[in-house]
């Protein structure tokens, strides 16, 4: 007999409206569940399946007799007298159900394809693992790797991060965030410097060891517009905001030439070069004997850095050791 139940219409279509999910979605989700719950009931069908009438949640139980060939023989009704309280309780766990694979998706729609974004969160949690950043409705995951080695985070602290990757996972959404990324960099830039934004200045080149010094090549496509000041901004605002959301960052800007001795010698900033010697992937850069330590840097840094910003396998020299006969 079947088992008329207008209330679970009702709550399916309130669910439905208020979650943007298609009743016919619900509905069926709620069969299957019924159909399971009937299946484990003393003396059920093998098989059978349920139908709910959408106009007016009426509930049948229709099981089925198949052949050897799996062909329906005979179809007969066997809805439960306590169908009704049955179906109450299946759809209360269907639509909370539905309800949550919703809400995941739909946090998955709005950060999905966002891989090369910059978010900002507040961090919730920190191990040695990973820290989580709050972005509001969903947390990220920052993977030690992905954390510059000088940066050391509290609750609460507010951080800039540039997403990796989305991706989905049993719990929801799963997005993945970093703070070593070059792309960090100049996503910062391009919200600092409108004229990156716009296209008329352009980042070339990015070379960077993540919490000590990035270096950064610009050229601009209008003359007029000196791309280095359009970075560093009318007394350095611009740069000090990128610096501070990099929590101290040192940040060079070098302007950018096809030139490769040129950009050889630019790239050795804050060192100053006297000249440079490109043979193939190779370059020779003469510095002044007081610059040698400048353009080297500690531990090889500012020389490692600018032979990455030019793609070239730099030699750095000082005037002295060539004049000494040093080749």
């Amino acid at each position: 007999m079947a088992v008329e139940n207008p209330e679970v219409m009702d709550a399916l279509e309130v669910i439905a409206r208020e979650k943007g999910l298609s009743v016919a979605t619900l509905l069926e989700s709620l069969a299957n569940a019924l159909a399971a719950a009937y299946k484990r009931r003393p003396g059920a069908a093998e098989e059978a399946y349920v139908e709910i009438d959408p106009s007016t949640g009426t509930i049948r139980v229709i099981c089925q007799e198949l052949d050897a060939e799996g062909n329906v023989v005979r179809e007969w009704e066997d809805t439960p007298r306590d169908f009704g309280r049955i179906a109450a309780q299946a759809a209360k766990q269907v639509m909370l159900q539905k309800i949550r694979e919703a809400e995941r998706e739909q946090k998955f729609d709005e950060y999905a394809g966002r891989e090369g974004d910059v978010v900002t969160g507040i961090v919730s949690q920190v191990d040695n693992r990973f820290t989580l950043l709050d972005l509001g409705k969903i947390e990220a995951i920052m993977p030690h790797s992905e954390s510059p080695p000088t940066e050391r985070y509290s609750v609460n602290q507010r951080l800039k991060a540039y997403i990796v990757e989305v991706r989905r996972s049993l719990k929801g959404p799963q997005i993945v965030v970093s703070r070593t990324h070059p792309g960090l960099v100049k996503r910062l830039f391009e919200v600092e410097v409108p004229e990156i934004a716009s296209g008329v200045v352009e980042i070339k080149a990015i070379a960077r060891d993540p919490g000590h010094r990035t270096k950064i090549a610009v050229w601009s496509n209008d003359r007029a517009v000196d791309p280095v000041g359009a970075c560093v901004g009318a007394r350095g605002a611009r740069v000090h905001t990128v610096v501070n959301e990099l929590l101290g960052e040192k940040v060079d800007i070098v302007p950018f030439t096809e030139d490769l001795a040129e950009f050889a010698e630019r790239a050795i900033v804050p060192a100053r070069a006297m000249s440079a010697v490109v043979e193939g992937r190779r370059a020779l850069v003469v510095v002044p004997d007081d610059q040698l330590s400048l353009a080297i840097g500690r531990e090889g840094q500012n020389a490692r850095l600018a032979a990455r910003l030019t793609g070239l396998h730099l030699e750095i020299r000082a005037q002295s050791q060539l004049q000494g006969g040093e080749s």
